[in-house]
């Protein structure tokens, strides 16, 4: 019998799989460790065993962890004290602990509207994609090859944006509405580009948190916002620009054709923010004249989660693709010919552009685009429709029942957002009333009330609502019926007027491509998601070794309460005394960022890093004018930097003045002072990402900081890497004034395919009170910073990084960041005698990433970094990050969550790949037809008939025996980027090019 066992697999050739035989012969721990609880987290996140910990620290010949640690970071910074962020805790108790907080929260239903709506996830889609680690653990589809699904999905979403505006060209996702707004405003002041034009307008009835977002921004980069109602703009002679809400904040659809022309005539543009489903209705943007749509897809299937994540559009007309924020999903063709997906016009973007891109925008909404779009397609043109208009016949309903009641409507035109006026009962009352039946009402504090109906209203909401508004205790006032007569005579009078079409009403098709009419039933739609989810290589297959992006574990346990309707069912506007849970949750946030970082405020509202640098930066700008220094606005940024830095700086309204590097990567601290004293009179910041972008611990932080403090300015550190501080050295201590901090990095938010992140920040006594005081009422306060739409930018998600934290304990996030850096340093010995490993800091040690230098392989082979990156493909692996922060290099981060094994058969497949550029230089392999340059090898290249290659089809598909139980086949051949920009496409194309 045992020899028809099959041996296993080895995972890799050089490391053994550890076995863990502490318990056998009854060899049991002490009574006091067996008693304790069975799983707790820190075991399970930090990969490597404690044998392949000891088996990595002897071969880079380290003693222990803090041995290692000791020569890395330098001594000067070095945390003198254990983290206090609670001891380790278990899962399932934790779990159970965190269950009994979101009970203090208190879900009423929520009519609030303002831009977020009940709405139902499809459950196809919620386990399929939001709780599926195939598709939240993919990283940015920088590769193309390994990202066609999704791809294909956000090219899905582009094209419902672009069908449901009227606008051909759509982007793959901002952040949320009001930063979208603010993208326009910036965009259209980039495409008028006439500097006497500085006043961007504001229609008064926008959402206030959007105007609030979109103030923000203006004052930051110098534009004069002005908000009114749009009727009262006689004169142009300034504006750029002019922003409206479709249909308004308070419900009104209005015709702003005439607006348009009168836009156009004095050479500005139109921004018009849409409620998305109401387009399935209501005339496009596109067909009055806008020339740039914007809003929220949240209510396409995404839960409102206190305000987010959720995935913003920005449409627009071709001629203006190049100035478009984001990103852009386009259509190029691979090297077999086959039409192929890829990021397109990449070279707007911050990490090329840098302070002169057209955002400072990096992390997208990518999963909840992802989300949004397969609504969408589940639901097709006729279920988009049926949903659209009865939230609409709903809202009719009850503007009849309202009126009857004796009330009165503040606007007779509306989609499903109404306005009363109210007649012999006061809005307080009504708002009481409405809170004992559990349900949440708009207080516009005039005496009016609102209310948004929604995918969720139902006859026995109607009904409740009724006899809320009514101020009879009996009967119908003047009428002598109950409430359920009344609600039956206006539906029967709604009949009526559903059949008849206002001038509002949209004529024009949606969503006509065949890909939203083939997914209808549960069955075709699972498939359609796995058909994409096989095309991406994720966390799910291998490591992810990304330097700077730290793609590591996002447990399970940290993903569950996500879903969780105490904190997914939230409206971010709701009254203060129904958010318990969640207060308490950002209570304990703050306080152990605060500790981990050694700041003293934390501010939790950006809601992705980008937008953390910028919030960062407006609070160190609003600093200096307020102690009447408004001409500090010089920021120096080393030329290492990331290439969101100097965007952000731009956006903040700095000027960036570059500071130059060493050759060993280090800031090159000679010039820092000269620039930092030439420009003393208007020193800003300085904005520094540590441990560096080179992947090293710098020796002279405490002195770079020291400069700019001396001339008056502040320290922004880039958190970035903050996976290689946390629990042994804290930027507060060492000279920072604010940081922020990639939740989606160091603290396990996924990163979703590209999106969703956190950003918040952490800042110094001086810059915390300027972190915005959140309001206790329902309309936010549109004077102060506010840089994301919901005062705490994406909630939901903040469960994952609270449980992390609670999980891992002081003792476990240190011990994870020690990891961290024994992994990159192990990786780094193994590949030294292969790859130069181009930067190293004290006693040779790096940080938590490193970087190879590739640049000599193209004159001794003719093999570009990019051909090594697709090269790894056919091995299963995703490329570092290529050609940064030095071109031609590959910079890789293991992480902590990586096992020994995990990390050896990564460095076999690039000693592996180092070997056949060696068999180039020898001739051996031809220069031109080798498996490097013509990587990835896809299962219909390799199985064809046609196979003209001079090296054979194992070679190109299974180059290390451990890759046939483990391979991942592309879908397409290496994508042609050139063409794909100069055939611009980016929406669906006919389904027929695709057979």
């Amino acid at each position: 019998m045992s020899q028809l066992i099959a041996e296993p697999v080895a995972s890799s050739t050089t490391t053994p799989v550890s076995v863990d035989n502490t318990l056998q012969n009854n060899d049991l721990p002490p009574l006091d460790v067996l008693l304790s609880p069975s799983d707790t987290f820190a075991r399970r996140h930090i990969g490597p065993s404690d044998s392949q910990i000891q088996d990595m620290l002897k071969a880079i010949s380290a003693d222990s962890l803090d041995d290692l640690v000791k020569q890395t970071v330098p001594k000067a910074i070095a945390l003198k004290k254990p983290l206090k962020t609670g001891k380790p805790r278990a899962e399932h108790e934790l779990l159970l602990e965190l269950k009994k907080i979101a009970s203090k929260n208190k879900v009423f239903r929520s009519l609030i509207g303002r831009g977020y709506h009940g709405t139902i996830t499809p459950p196809v889609i919620q386990r399929n994609i939001l709780e599926n680690p195939g598709w939240y653990t993919q990283y940015t589809p920088y590769q193309a090859e390994i990202s066609q699904g999704r791809m294909e999905a956000l090219l899905n979403f582009q094209t419902m944006i672009a069908s449901l505006t009227g606008l051909p060209l759509a982007n793959s996702s901002l952040l949320d509405e009001g930063t979208a707004c603010a993208e326009a405003m910036a965009m259209a002041r980039s495409i008028t580009d006439n500097d006497a034009k500085t006043t961007f307008f504001v229609d008064e009835r926008c959402h206030p948190q959007t105007i609030a977002v979109v103030k923000t921004r203006a004052w930051s980069m110098g534009i004069t916002c002005v908000v009114g109602p749009h009727k009262t703009l006689s004169s142009f002679e300034n504006v750029f620009g002019v922003l409206v809400q479709y249909p308004t904040t308070d419900g009104l659809v209005e015709d702003y054709a005439s607006l348009a022309e009168k836009v156009h005539a004095n050479h500005a543009m139109l921004v018009v923010a849409a409620d998305v489903l109401s387009l399935a209705m209501l005339k496009p943007p596109g067909e009055f004249g806008a020339d740039i749509a914007v809003g929220s897809t949240q209510r396409f299937g995404v839960p409102m989660g206190f305000g987010g994540p959720h995935a913003a559009y920005l449409a627009t007309r071709e001629s203006y693709a190049r100035k478009m924020p984001g990103r852009i999903i386009g259509v190029s063709k691979d090297s077999h010919n086959n039409p192929a997906l890829r990021l397109t016009l990449q070279t707007r973007e911050q990490h090329i552009r840098r302070d002169k891109a057209t955002s400072n925008i990096c992390t997208a909404q990518v999963l909840l685009a992802i989300m949004a779009s397969m609504y969408g397609v589940y639901h097709g043109p006729s279920g988009i429709r049926r949903i659209a208009a009865r939230a609409n016949a709903f809202s009719r309903l009850f503007a009849g029942i309202a009126t009857a009641l004796g009330h009165s409507l503040v606007h007779e035109t509306f989609f499903d957002t109404l306005r009363i006026k109210l007649s012999g009962v006061t809005a307080e009352q009504i708002h009481a009333r409405a809170a004992k039946a559990k349900i949440n009402l708009r207080d516009y504090y005039d005496g009016t009330v609102g209310l948004s109906f929604d995918e969720l209203t139902n006859d026995a909401e109607i009904e409740l609502l009724a006899k809320i508004f009514n101020i009879s205790t009996t009967e119908v006032s003047g009428g002598g019926m109950g409430i359920k007569d009344l609600i039956a005579r206006q539906k029967s009078s709604l009949v009526t007027a559903l059949a008849s079409p206002s001038d509002a009403s949209r004529t024009s098709p949606i969503l006509d491509h065949p890909i939203f009419s083939q997914h209808h039933s549960e069955h075709q739609l699972t498939r359609y998601i796995n058909q994409l989810q096989s095309k991406d290589l994720s966390l799910v297959h291998s490591m992810i070794a990304l330097g700077s992006c730290t793609m590591k574990l996002n447990a399970t346990s940290e993903m569950l309460p996500v879903t969780w309707a105490e904190f997914g069912n939230m409206h971010p506007f709701a009254p203060a005394n129904q958010s318990g849970g969640y207060q308490k949750l950002f209570s304990d946030l703050e306080k152990w960022l605060c500790e981990i970082t050694g700041f003293a405020g934390c501010w939790l509202q950006p809601n992705a890093g980008s937008q953390g640098e910028y919030a960062g930066l407006l609070m160190i700008r609003a600093y200096h004018e307020s102690r009447n220094e408004p001409n500090r606005t010089i920021c120096l940024i080393p030329e290492s930097a990331h290439g969101t830095n100097p965007a952000s700086a731009i956006i903040a309204g700095f000027s960036v003045v570059p500071v130059g590097c060493l050759d060993n990567g280090d800031i090159d601290l000679a010039d820092l002072s000269a620039k930092a004293e030439l420009h003393k009179d208007n020193l800003a910041a300085v904005m520094i990402t540590y441990p560096s972008t080179h992947g090293v611990f710098e020796a002279t932080i405490k002195e770079a900081c020291d400069v700019i403090h001396k001339f008056g300015g502040q320290v922004y550190m880039d958190g970035a890497n903050m996976n290689a501080q946390v629990g042994l050295c804290r930027p507060g201590d060492f000279g920072a004034d604010v940081c922020h901090l990639n939740l989606h990095k160091t603290f396990c938010i996924p990163h979703g395919g590209g999106g969703p992140g956190m950003g918040p920040i952490c800042m110094a006594p001086q810059l915390a009170k300027f972190i915005p005081k959140q309001t206790k009422s329902a309309e936010a306060n549109t004077d102060q910073l506010a840089v994301s739409a919901a005062p705490y930018g994406s909630p939901s998600i903040l469960t994952i990084p609270w449980v992390y934290i609670a999980l891992m304990g002081g003792v476990g996030l240190k011990r994870a960041t020690q990891v961290a850096i024994l992994n990159a340093n192990y990786m780094a010995h193994r590949l030294e005698d292969h790859f130069p490993i181009l930067f190293a800091g004290q006693n040779g040690r790096v940080a938590h990433e490193f970087v190879i230098d590739c640049r000599g392989f193209e004159k001794t082979s003719g093999v570009k970094v990019e051909d090594i990156a697709k090269r790894l493909i056919d091995y299963g692996f995703h490329a570092p990050t290529m050609s940064w922060p030095v071109p031609g290099t590959l910079m890789i981060e293991p992480t902590e969550s990586e096992d020994q094994a995990e990390l050896d058969r990564f460095c076999d497949a690039m000693i592996s790949i180092r070997s056949e550029i060696t068999q180039i230089e020898q001739g051996t392999l031809d220069r031109v037809d080798n498996p490097l340059k013509h990587a990835p090898h896809t299962a219909t290249s390799v199985a064809s008939d046609a196979w003209s290659h001079k090296y054979s089809r194992d070679v190109a598909a299974y180059p290390l025996a451990w890759v046939r139980a483990r391979k991942f086949w592309p879908t397409v051949g290496r994508v042609d980027n050139v063409y794909g920009d100069r055939n611009l496409v980016c929406s669906c194309p006919p389904m027929s090019d695709f057979k």
